[in-house]
């Protein structure tokens, strides 16, 4: 016996894609291709990339953190020496 699938699987999968990867809205995607949002869930569920391991998402947020502080002290250098080469342009000049 063979069972009626609404929708193909290509179909289910490219709306996850829209979802995961190209980062619309469950209920964007869900009103533009006409199908519920409970649907999309289960179909994110079954087709979706697996959510990232704690262990993971802990080293990318220090990761971030560590970036963030560099591009802090790389900022205050760079405007450090913006005001010294101002500084010795006009004593120079």
């Amino acid at each position: 016996m063979k069972t009626n699938q609404p929708y193909p699987e290509e179909f289910k999968i490219e709306a996850v894609k829209q979802i995961t990867e190209r980062g619309h809205k469950v209920a964007e995607v869900s009103a533009r291709i006409g199908v519920s949002q409970h649907s999309l869930y289960k179909w994110i569920k079954a087709y979706g990339v697996p959510a990232p391991e704690p262990q993971v998402a802990n080293s990318q947020a220090e990761e971030l953190r560590r970036l963030k502080a560099e591009l802090k002290r790389v900022t205050e250098e760079r405007d450090i020496l913006k005001k010294a080469a101002a500084y010795f342009a006009k004593q120079s000049g």
